[in-house]
């Protein structure tokens, strides 16, 4: 049985950045940069320097709204990265970007706090983008309430190198929601007040799991957050259609419209052009759906 946090809620359809309040009456595109060289999508891999300014260039050209920036690869079978490589990764993606483009809003995946930290307080990161909910780093939850900046929360069980050991659920979507209810309480009793549920596609769930977990997106409207989906070719496509990551953006796709017909208000992705383009016709024929409505 599910349960609501806060009766009566009407949900916060802004995100504070920077004292700044950024509406998501229309749906945000992420556009994803990974300083990494082992992410499963090699053309999202930028480690130089004119790589990393190309590929803000892009994804503000082709709609972006802001950009979610890892250097940790979170894949099943990617290798522990020490604290101090991630940091250097990161600082020096963060640098190219405040000098380039200082306007522009910028996530951090990290699950670490103390590497959160320096991102927001030496770099200017905007957002924080936990994979792992607090789990792996139990300062997390204190870190993001002491920099009052908004925080992803992420459903996962155990490690990227483990997390595909845990897709033994009793009922999966019970305790997903018991699971964000516990932490949004959490988080709220320590004063974060932006915070936007991401329910971990492709983390500790398993092909068939995904989709169930899709067709339930709904559901999380009892939260009264933000949801952010993050299944850009994705090994649920793939798997289930056959190919690879390079040949996943049609069933990227239609699953971005499908998530954004039931809810979704970020679209996490690797193609920013094709998601804009299903952010702007899902709105058109939404703004149609209710004239008519408003007509009959």
């Amino acid at each position: 049985m599910y349960f609501c946090l806060k009766q009566g809620k009407t949900m916060n359809k802004t995100l504070n950045i920077r004292g700044k309040l950024i509406s998501l009456d229309s749906p945000l595109v992420m556009g994803i940069l990974n300083v990494t060289p082992d992410s499963f999508y090699a053309e999202s891999r930028k480690q130089s320097e004119k790589a990393i300014e190309e590929r803000v260039q892009a994804i503000l050209a082709e709609g972006g709204d802001m950009i979610d920036l890892g250097g940790y690869s979170s894949r099943p079978d990617a290798e522990e990265v020490a604290p101090k490589e991630e940091m250097r990764r990161l600082a020096f993606a963060l640098e190219i970007i405040r000098k380039h483009y200082p306007e522009v809003m910028v996530s951090v995946d990290t699950f670490r706090a103390d590497v959160a930290r320096s991102c927001v307080e030496d770099y200017g990161a905007d957002i924080i983008n936990d994979i792992s909910g607090g789990e792996l780093d139990p300062q997390m939850f204190r870190t993001v309430a002491a920099l009052q900046v908004p925080y992803i929360l992420m459903h996962m069980r155990g490690t990227p190198q483990t997390m595909q050991q845990f897709t033994t659920y009793t009922d999966m979507m019970d305790e997903i929601m018991r699971y964000f209810a516990d932490k949004v309480n959490r988080l709220h009793q320590l004063g974060v007040n932006d915070i936007i549920l991401d329910p971990g596609f492709g983390f500790s769930k398993t092909t068939d799991q995904n989709y169930a977990l899709m067709s339930h997106l709904r559901e999380f409207r009892l939260f009264d957050l933000p949801l952010l989906v993050g299944i850009s070719r994705k090994s649920m496509i793939y798997r289930f259609l056959g190919g690879t990551p390079a040949e996943s953006l049609n069933g990227t796709t239609i699953l971005n419209t499908y998530a954004l017909l039931n809810g979704a208000h970020i679209l996490r992705v690797h193609d920013v052009k094709e998601a804009r383009e299903a952010v702007s016709i899902v709105q058109k024929i939404t703004f149609n759906s209710q004239l008519s409505t408003l007509n009959s």
